[in-house]
């Protein structure tokens, strides 16, 4: 009985220390960093990952960061890009107010297998105090796809433009009618 024990306590360590005979284990590299076995095919790229953008007075661009619990503020601007980090299909990128109406905008999409770059041109800047949403959602049906086919979560990406509330332009007066005689 001992020695079973001992045969079965020197075959797990053996085990441990090799790996198992079937799977091929990492080896480290100089410098103790764990290396991939040379026979590994090439590893699949990461889930898309998106950047979203605003242009500055000066002429530059800024990154807005993507935070999960705090809508960011960005200076007042007439362009908002949004970038991925691979291509993509069935997709639309829109921008909305905080009434959840589409901004009007004259758009432009710059594809390619390494991703997608979305300008937004408004014809005039966004409202200081006021909230803003872009969406990337499904052009058609229920989901959008990365170039390599895998499922992309729809994005909603929030920030508020800096600087006191601008109040709405009232509407014109209503004009009299004249009466006709």
């Amino acid at each position: 009985m001992h020695l079973l024990r001992r045969g079965l306590m020197a075959l797990c360590l053996s085990t441990l220390l090799t790996g198992c005979p079937d799977k091929q284990s990492a080896t480290l590299a100089d410098g103790g960093v764990a290396e991939a076995p040379q026979d590994a095919g090439p590893a699949a790229p990461p889930p898309a990952a998106f950047t979203v953008r605003y242009q500055l007075n000066d002429g530059g661009m800024e990154a807005i960061p993507l935070a999960v619990d705090e809508r960011p503020t960005i200076e007042s601007t007439s362009m908002v890009e949004l970038r991925s980090s691979i291509g993509l299909r069935n997709y639309r990128i829109r921008l909305f107010d905080e009434a959840e109406r589409a901004m009007v905008s004259d758009d432009s999409a710059e594809e390619s297998p390494s991703g997608v770059t979305y300008r937004i041109a408004l014809p005039t800047p966004l409202k200081s105090g006021h909230k803003y949403t872009v969406v990337l959602d499904a052009q058609t049906g229920s989901s959008m796809t990365d170039a390599l086919g895998r499922e992309v979560e729809d994005l909603r990406f929030e920030f508020q433009v800096a600087g006191e509330k601008e109040k709405d332009a009232p509407p014109p007066p209503p004009k009299k009618k004249k009466k006709g005689r």
